[in-house]
């Protein structure tokens, strides 16, 4: 799950150059959280794999819908909290960043692991959203609530500095409406019970990463 911004353990300073500027710590830095992103995934299928099974949902159930559009949506997620680790210059972002990358590729794991477990393909026949009552309607130029366009997504790929910054914490604060929306309609739609306690914790989550992504924006002015 993601963590929220204040943790016991310190978030990795960026490095200063000569000049005084701060500018975020090199490529070790980004192995390491690579590396934790690997292991949270791992972390995800064991999550998954210990979830007892008494009924399984089938292909066209709220449960699969939501595993498979949560997964995509996360993806994307990950994408940009990587983004944020990687050269972010504020260090509040950077923590964000991965820890939401992290975090969220676990929860990616669990979710690819609930489908496997119910013999299901990780992706069906079903529309984007088809779950969801009301849900293809939420569909915008075939994205999911919150998430970023390609053009938005190039943007940040090549931002710097404070604008990476203060561009990554508006896309996430988007983000992440969109996926608490998501995940009440599985609290809504949904009766596996192991589904719905996941569930319910993302929604913790994400609704803790709001209150630190908005505060951070507030502090940088954006």
């Amino acid at each position: 799950m993601t963590a929220p911004a204040t943790t016991d353990t310190p978030p990795v300073e960026p490095s200063v150059t000569g000049s005084g500027d701060r500018r975020p710590a090199g490529r070790y830095g980004l192995l390491a959280l690579a590396a934790a992103v690997v292991v949270g995934l791992l972390l995800g299928y064991a999550g998954g794999l210990l979830t007892p099974t008494l009924t399984r949902p089938g292909d066209s159930s709220a449960e699969a819908g939501f595993a498979r559009d949560m997964t995509t949506h996360h993806a994307q997620a990950v994408e940009m909290g990587l983004i944020a680790f990687d050269r972010g210059t504020d260090p509040e972002v950077r923590q964000i960043g991965g820890d939401i990358a992290t975090g969220q590729q676990g929860e990616i794991g669990t979710m690819q692991t609930w489908l496997r477990s119910w013999g299901l393909d990780p992706t069906g026949d079903q529309p984007r959203m088809a779950w969801m009552p009301d849900g293809t309607g939420k569909i915008e130029n075939g994205l999911m609530p919150g998430m970023a366009t390609p053009e938005e997504m190039a943007k940040l790929r090549v931002a710097q500095g404070r604008e990476l910054d203060v561009l990554f914490l508006q896309m996430m604060i988007k983000h992440h409406l969109g996926g608490i929306h998501m995940i009440q309609g599985i609290l809504d739609a949904g009766g596996d019970d192991d589904v719905l306690a996941v569930a319910q914790i993302m929604k913790n989550t994400q609704q803790t990463d709001l209150t630190n992504l908005q505060n951070a924006l507030k502090r940088l002015g954006g």
